[in-house]
Formats: structure tokens, sequence, C-alpha cells
């Protein structure tokens, strides 16, 4: 299951009252463990940047005023994104914003059933506790430090992190690979194998005793008399 960690920075709230994707950042998983591939792309906007929101990630009109419009690199992203399943925390804002670029430059929507609401699952696993993701990398114990501002590829990779521990963590996934693989390395039919020695007994001959003292007293109907 190939997934895209995703987030954006904007110049505001709302594409229809002006505002507009000034960076995109998203980060590969391969059923659920990072690829080492990521997309990063700074955008100009076209516009000015608010001082308030300049205050959350730091990106300047200056700065942006040589990087691409999103017209020049909207296929690009769509190609990086196929039918990847998206991760997103608050989904419904930065998918907002992502489909109203590409309804402007004529490319398909991204349908929201793509969409994977990382801030939906926190809430239903911790109800009624702080869900941002600086309040679940505390919970996690997951290293935030680098975060000083909002950055759309740092804030990818640490929702990574925490979107793995949401799930579980990532000890489902971390299957022995020395079975058959496909070309693309994943494993297709590992299953596990009986020891070549079995492990020896760990109990005493008095635990054993004990037991088996205490099973006489149960009658002739104890499920330990019974065999399979």
């Amino acid at each position: 299951m190939r997934e895209i960690v995703l987030d954006t920075e904007t110049t505001g709230l709302d594409p229809f009252t002006g505002d507009r994707i000034v960076e995109i950042g998203g980060v590969e998983l391969l059923n659920h463990m990072p690829t080492g591939r990521t997309y990063h792309q700074y955008i100009n906007p076209e516009r000015n940047m608010p001082k308030e929101a300049f205050d959350v990630h730091g990106i300047s009109e200056e700065f942006l005023r040589d990087k691409p419009v999103f017209a020049s690199i909207g296929q690009e992203f769509l190609d990086f994104v196929g039918d990847a399943r998206l991760v997103i925390h608050n989904a419904s804002f930065d998918m907002k914003f992502l489909n109203y670029e590409l309804k402007r430059m004529g490319l398909p929507e991204l349908p929201m059933t793509q969409a994977l609401d990382s801030l939906a699952i926190a809430r239903r696993r911790f109800p009624g506790s702080p869900a941002s993701l600086d309040a679940l990398c505390r919970r996690f114990g997951i290293d935030n430090s680098s975060r000083t501002k909002h950055g759309a590829l740092l804030d990818s990779e640490i929702l990574a992190e925490v979107y793995l521990e949401l799930i579980g963590g990532r000890q489902p996934d971390l299957v022995l690979t020395t079975g058959p693989a496909r070309k693309d390395g994943i494993v297709s039919d590992w299953r596990p194998r009986p020891r070549p020695t079995p492990l020896a007994p760990r109990l005493t001959e008095a635990e054993a005793a004990a037991h088996a003292a205490f099973v006489a007293k149960l009658g002739d109907g104890a499920i330990w008399r019974k065999r399979g």
C-alpha cells in the first residue's frame, strides 16, 4: 500500500478569498514504512505574504519571488501523488487548497476519499485531548525540537512518525525479509517456520508437580485433562 504523508503552507485560510499555496511537502510510505522518497516544492503565490502567515511559516514573498508558480508544477505534483492515499493532518484544509489550484489549471481534482485525516484519527483515539501535531509529538515522545516554524516537508516527516504511532506503531510491518521477495522488495509469501531446535522448558519439576496436584482436585472435567 502506497501512502503520501502530505502538508502545505499557504498565505492564509481560504483560497476562495485569494489565498494561495506557497509550499508543498510529502513523504512516501510503502506498507507503512518510509521509502526515503520525498516531494518538496516552494511556490510563488503571485501575491503578497500577509504578516500573520509569515509569522507561522517564515516564508517571505522575497524568498518566493523566483520560485515556480503552481501552474508549472501541478502536473508534476499529480504524477508524484498518483493514486496513493494522502495522509494529512486536518485534511479538508489542505485538500481545499490543492483542489482549488488544480481546478484553476484544468487538472483533475483529488477526491476527498483519497485523503486520510490524521487529526480525525487522533481525536477518535484520544477524545477530549489536544490533537495538534505538537501535542501528538509530546504524547508519543517524538522529537520536534527543529520545528521552530511550520514547514511543509519537515511537518510531513514529523507527521509520518505521528501517523505510524496513531495506527499502532511500526511493529506490525517489521516482518523478517528473509523470505521470497518481489522485484519491488516487498515480501510476498513469508511464513514463520518451526524452530530447528525447540526451546528448553522453563517449568521446574516442583512447578509441574504442583500443577498436577491442582488439576487433580478439579475432577475429570478439567480442561487440562482433555487433549485436542
